[in-house]
């Protein structure tokens, strides 16, 4: 925070016991970094206890300088599990009031969808990312929490999330669900260290 330098970003994944199950870990040069901050192109290696990697999410640089609902300017996601063999896409859809994401199958088919609520900036309170059925966009499947942890929430530079699916639900849909979660995080609660006010 002193040197305004930001750098690759690193996740703990555990689970409901509180035990470490795998490791994140984002794989970006300084100069991208510092140069696109929260929109920034990104690659993050997922690895198990023993060092393998077995999962790699990729995010391609999207311009958001024109138009909002512009196809051009909507983020994406590549879930590759395992590295190199493409299980999906997360992508993000133009809302006027609220974060909208499709869950996509490796042709490009609609499986899931997620709806965020209405403000992602909710003080004193969780931020919950319903994820559902394409088809009638209204059974709910599971979801995406990100937790509200006091004032480290909102100065901290660690956020804690939930995510919960049924533990039938497809091993790929669970990584593809796994993977939007790091998509919400840089859309919506990436913090770039401040600039001066010069």
């Amino acid at each position: 925070m002193i040197t305004r330098f930001e750098t690759n970003n690193k996740y703990d994944i555990k689970n409901n016991l509180d035990q470490m199950v795998y490791i994140v870990t984002e794989d970006t040069d300084d100069f991208t970094r510092n140069a696109y901050r929260t929109l920034r192109p990104f690659v993050l290696r997922v690895t198990d206890f023993m060092g393998r990697e077995i999962m790699t999410m990729q995010r391609p640089f999207r311009c958001t300088c024109c138009c909002f609902c512009c196809p051009a300017t909507r983020q994406e996601l590549e879930v590759q599990c395992p590295p190199g063999i493409t299980i999906g896409f997360v992508m993000d859809h133009w809302n006027l009031c609220r974060a909208v994401y499709s869950i996509q199958n490796e042709k490009k088919e609609n499986v899931l969808s997620i709806r965020g609520p209405c403000s992602t900036y909710g003080c004193g309170s969780d931020s919950v990312f319903e994820v559902v059925k394409a088809i009638d966009g209204v059974s709910n499947i599971g979801s995406i929490i990100r937790k509200w942890n006091g004032l480290m929430s909102a100065m901290g530079n660690a956020d804690h999330f939930d995510i919960h699916f049924p533990l039938d639900l497809d091993v790929k849909m669970k990584a593809m669900i796994f993977g939007a979660c790091f998509l919400i995080d840089f859309m919506y609660f990436e913090r770039s260290p401040q600039h001066s006010s010069r």
